[in-house]
């Protein structure tokens, strides 16, 4: 009977909560509840920590070089894509740039951006094959609790995103990291194709430059709201959430810069180029010991 009752509570609860979601992102795939996507997040944490690397204990690593070309260079041109959908439908058309709002209405353009909000939600499980193929290919010491945290974390918050606030200046880092992942994956997809186009890597040191711009441009930009008299942002606690993400990660690449440059800059050249190697691939996954290189 108490169990009976705890349950309507929180039933009523979701209920209440539910009534203030965005009626047009109902009946879009995995909006119907948050609990799809809990469970494709809980398979995939079981998968990566536990169940994959007990099956390829004894277990020959996959070569999947040609994979993680394919799959690199279509992250891609999937992230070229949504930068081009979320310049289209507000930030290159209309957006100021400042108290950017949420447009609920049915018109063109805002089922647009609440569409490349989805896309955007949904590329965070594609982007989970990043850990799976680590654990394909044994290589189970990158597969760091930042890096699954980091994974995990992106669609889970992104549901609340699409069903709540599609659109509005708590998209802009959406923007941006779709930017940064063209560059990025770039790397990945280059880097997979073999040694022979390591000549075309030289930018490579640049990476980590460019993450903490991202990082600096989110918090800068989610920080207005606080100083902008009046802003009706219709849901301030992603605001919270956006600004608290890109300290977070601001700060963890500050660390990372200092420990390359002010305690690593004595070290042979040839080491100095694996620490970039290393650390540039995994931090920007959420893994400081992330390397696609090999």
């Amino acid at each position: 009977m108490e169990f009976g009752s705890i349950k309507s509570t929180v039933g009523l609860i979701y209920d209440e909560f539910m009534q203030n979601a965005d009626t047009r992102t109902a009946n879009w795939l995995l909006m119907s509840s948050p609990l799809p996507q809990t469970i494709i997040i809980a398979a995939y944490i079981y998968f990566v920590t536990s169940l994959g690397p007990r099956i390829m204990e004894n277990r020959k690593a996959f070569d999947l070089k040609g994979v993680l070309v394919v799959y690199n260079f279509s992250v891609v041109a999937l992230s070229l894509y949504m930068c081009y959908e979320f310049v289209m439908s507000g930030w290159g058309t209309g957006y100021s740039f400042r108290c950017d709002l949420v447009d609920y209405s049915d018109s063109p353009q805002a089922v647009r951006m609440a569409a490349t909000c989805w896309l955007y939600y949904f590329s965070k499980f594609i982007e989970m094959l990043d850990t799976v193929f680590f654990v394909l290919r044994k290589k189970n010491s990158q597969v760091t609790f930042l890096h699954v945290y980091h994974h995990s974390i992106m669609p889970f918050t992104w549901w609340f995103g699409v069903r709540f606030a599609a659109g509005g200046m708590g998209t802009f880092h959406a923007l941006l990291n779709c930017v940064v992942h063209v560059i990025m994956y770039t790397y990945y997809g280059l880097t997979a194709m073999g040694p022979k186009y390591q000549k075309y890597l030289w930018w490579k040191k640049y990476l980590t430059t460019i993450q903490l711009i991202q990082f600096v441009m989110v918090t800068s930009h989610i920080s207005q709201y606080f100083f902008i008299k009046d802003c009706p942002y219709q849901f301030p606690i992603f605001i919270y959430i956006i600004g608290l993400y890109g300290l977070i990660f601001l700060f963890l690449f500050l660390n990372f810069w200092y420990h390359a440059y002010t305690k690593g800059k004595r070290l042979p050249k040839v080491l100095q180029a694996q620490t970039w190697s290393h650390h540039t691939n995994g931090v920007m996954n959420g893994n400081a010991n992330h390397d696609k290189d090999e």
